[in-house]
């Protein structure tokens, strides 16, 4: 028997009507693909063209995680997505002393043009879309691509995909952040104005709330704290010169998808929503595009147990339904393990199987915004809108998303979140399957993806093959031209793409731009 609740609210704190009616919508009719695009940015939907099925992976060497794409690729998968470890997310060359332990762990080790290379053989990047989660040194890692692109002789305007280049969010909820934050927005818009120009299918930069959502947000707080991040880069970008038409069409955003199905298809609806009415208030653009929310969705991995991992295959599914049902354009599905270690070749399938379901046999991406006219879903859209704005609003009176998370605004907002999630789980009034509720004595067996620890061998070995192969007069030229120019408003993409092309390493192109800008921590102490 469900135990008996006084009131009822959403995952976030949202109070829930118990027989939703008329009056708790205040939405009005709208047509999907038209503004402000509450029911989704293309009239047709899915119905014309699914949503992108792009797994994140990547593991150990650049050999290991191109055999996993070309696998996912044969099987059905339309995009890529690409996990880099910890080292790289940090721009530290392999053979770093802070690398040791995490070389090839949480995601593939990629020091120089050498690994771009191995990670996309047999792979003609004019054919694929890829998406790169990388920050801190996102202008280094696109430019390895771009190199590579080049190389394989894709034209510019046929490289598609997504840098995530989202530097805010980590400072705020993550912490791979290394420059202070206004040389790092100068490198956001170094790669925004560059890719406007050169690489006009590029999306430059993908504003996430997954992290945000992770590290304990509210579905408002992930909401609110995105946009007000995106507008910052907004910003950023129109100080350079920019026009707002020149660049905020390639603009995307990255959310995460949770256990509440109700909420999450609520807020997808209110981003796109808010999004719209926010970039009209203050920018007013002159093409539709540039107020239009396209985004990237990835189930919740937070919400993966260790116990009874099997139940996180109908916790994904559940999920991913709600981001299909929500709107969203691309999905990465979550694999079964990931609360264990890394996926193996199997569970990564599954979670790819799932998605391939859901579009194929489930019927849900025959309808456009099938979700639209249920009463309790328009009204928790309504009320989500109205509190992120708000909370919006709050930033803008500090000053904006950069000033605010200088004073730890949002990392405060997220950590008290955090805890009370916590402490609703460990007084059961959240039950959470397996881990306070409908527990076994003895859990399976599973084993995750086990690293050959022989990985950080083979990526000193390589390090050392590129050192010993290159002009050594080319490579400090280019590096102390990098560190003259970052002291100036010269844009720095084309100076780090000539870099990567003489072969210098990721850790070498950091540390010539630590000289100009130095490093940075977090008032919260990340």
């Amino acid at each position: 028997m469900r135990l008996r609740k006084d009131s009822f609210e959403t995952l976030g704190g949202l109070p829930i009507s118990p027989i939703p009616g008329p009056e708790d919508s205040a939405s009005e009719s709208e047509t999907p693909g038209t503004p402000p695009y509450t029911r989704g940015v293309h009239e047709t939907m899915y119905r014309s063209r699914l949503w992108t099925m792009r797994q994140y992976a990547g593991f150990s060497s650049a050999e290991e995680t191109n055999t996993r794409f070309r696998t996912l690729l044969d099987r059905g998968q339309s995009g890529l997505s690409v996990a880099f470890d910890l080292p790289t997310q940090l721009g530290l060359d392999s053979d770093d002393p802070l690398s040791f332990g995490e070389v090839g762990r949480v995601g593939v080790a990629i020091d120089s043009i050498l690994d771009m290379r191995q990670l996309f053989n047999q792979i003609q990047l004019d054919q694929v879309s890829t998406s790169m989660t990388i920050n801190s040194p996102a202008i280094i890692l696109l430019a390895l691509y771009i190199a590579v692109g080049e190389e394989q002789g894709a034209a510019p305007d046929q490289l598609r995909g997504t840098v995530q280049n989202d530097i805010l969010k980590e400072y705020i909820a993550r912490g791979t952040h290394v420059f202070p934050p206004e040389p790092s927005m100068r490198l956001i818009t170094d790669v925004i104005g560059y890719c406007a120009e050169k690489h006009p299918a590029w999306n430059t930069i993908s504003i996430s709330g997954y992290h945000i959502r992770e590290a304990g947000a509210t579905a408002v707080e992930e909401l609110a704290f995105t946009l007000s991040n995106a507008l910052a880069y907004v910003d950023a970008a129109l100080s350079t010169g920019m026009d707002i038409d020149d660049f905020a069409p390639r603009l995307s955003f990255f959310f995460g998808c949770h256990n509440d199905f109700f909420e999450e298809v609520a807020k997808f609806r209110a981003a796109r929503r808010l999004w719209h009415r926010l970039m009209n208030e203050r920018y007013q653009p002159k093409n539709p595009k540039s107020s239009m929310l396209r985004f990237h969705t990835q189930t919740a991995g937070v919400t993966l147990t260790a116990q009874q991992p099997l139940n996180n295959v109908s916790r994904v599914a559940y999920q991913a339904m709600s981001a299909v049902l929500g709107g969203t354009q691309s999905l990465h599905t979550n694999s079964y393990d990931e609360a264990i270690g890394l996926p193996t070749d199997e569970s990564a399938t599954i979670a790819l199987r799932t998605q391939q379901i859901l579009a194929e046999e489930t019927g849900v991406a025959d309808v456009v915004d099938p979700m639209a006219g249920s009463y309790h879903v328009e009204a928790l859209t309504d009320k989500i809108e109205s509190e992120a704005y708000a909370l919006i609003c709050e930033i803008d009176e500090m000053g904006g998303a950069l000033a605010a998370l200088k004073t730890g605004f949002q990392q405060r907002r997220i950590h008290e979140s955090a805890w009370k999630q916590t402490v609703d789980v460990e007084k059961q009034n959240r039950m959470v399957i397996g881990v306070n509720h409908a527990r076994i004595d003895k859990e399976p067996e599973i084993e995750g993806q086990v690293i050959d620890p022989l990985i950080a061998e083979q990526q000193l070995a390589k390090l050392a093959e590129l050192r010993g192969g290159r002009n050594a007069a080319d490579v400090a030229s280019a590096l102390s031209a990098l560190t003259v120019s970052a002291g100036t408003d010269e844009n720095l993409f084309p100076l780090i793409l000539h870099a990567v092309k003489v072969h210098c390493s990721v850790g070498e192109i950091m540390n010539a731009l630590k000289e100009e800008f130095g490093t940075w921590m977090a008032p919260s102490g990340f």
